[in-house]
């Protein structure tokens, strides 16, 4: 915004002298010409100072619109990874397992209760209350109503929104070492550039340089990780408050 004042100043200023320049050295024939002249000059330099205050504001309206629809998709990926690994153990590896198992997969519905019996213990020469938790099968339920009902969205969930060539979401699955402890992990991504792919170069850049809690930071979205057990996405609260 600083050069932006900075230029107009300079503008305005070069218009002064010039008016001067002309009113007093040039011959009075030659002065419409010249007014018609800087009246294009003034309109063109005009038009270009609207569009570089109004560029960030158009390109901050694209990106909420497109992260928005990004977005979306990766929770929903998320959510059909979270049931994948619910049943399986492990995350999916590619779109195609995770499709297939909402498409035929259940959950177990169970119940669990608290329950006591009386054991004879040898110890004491009595019986004893023995505490213990019953868990009863109640039965299942097709993921696919679960997580998506009737829409089927979930079949196209690989694909990424705005995109201009179709490119796909990058998703993989591993399993990593926590401590000893061997922890299935996922994520799947896109970069920044393929959804915002015909924005300003120097806009684009700065987008890509973000590192803030209030944006979406580096040069992708994603969600989950392949480093850490997460399933956290890299955007800021607001998208989940204005996504469903």
């Amino acid at each position: 915004m600083l050069n932006l004042i900075l230029i107009v100043v300079l503008i305005c200023l070069l218009t002064i002298g010039l008016v001067f320049l002309i009113d007093r050295f040039l011959p009075q024939k030659v002065k419409p010409i010249l007014v018609i002249v800087f009246g294009l000059l003034s309109i063109f330099l005009g038009y270009k100072i609207y569009k570089s205050i109004n560029a960030p504001i158009e390109f901050n309206k694209v990106r909420q619109e497109r992260f928005s629809q990004v977005i979306s998709k990766l929770k929903d990926i998320r959510d059909a990874q979270e049931a994948y690994k619910t049943v399986n153990g492990k995350y999916a590896d590619t779109f195609n397992s995770l499709i297939q198992f909402i498409d035929t997969g259940n959950y177990t519905i169970t119940t669990q209760r608290d329950s006591s019996f009386m054991k004879f213990d040898r110890a004491y020469g009595i019986e004893l209350q023995q505490d213990t938790t019953i868990i009863d099968t109640l039965g299942q339920v097709k993921v696919k109503d679960s997580l998506f009902g009737a829409d089927s969205r979930y079949k196209t969930m690989m694909d990424v929104p705005y995109a201009q060539n179709d490119e796909k979401f990058e998703m993989k699955a591993d399993i990593i070492d926590k401590s000893g402890y061997k922890a299935p992990v996922f994520e799947a991504k896109v970069k920044k550039n393929v959804v915002l792919y015909d924005q300003p170069e120097d806009l684009l850049a700065r987008e890509n340089s973000h590192n803030s809690v209030e944006e979406v930071n580096g040069t992708e979205i994603k969600v989950g990780s392949l480093t850490d057990v997460s399933t956290n996405g890299n955007w800021p609260p607001v998208y989940d408050r204005k996504i469903n």
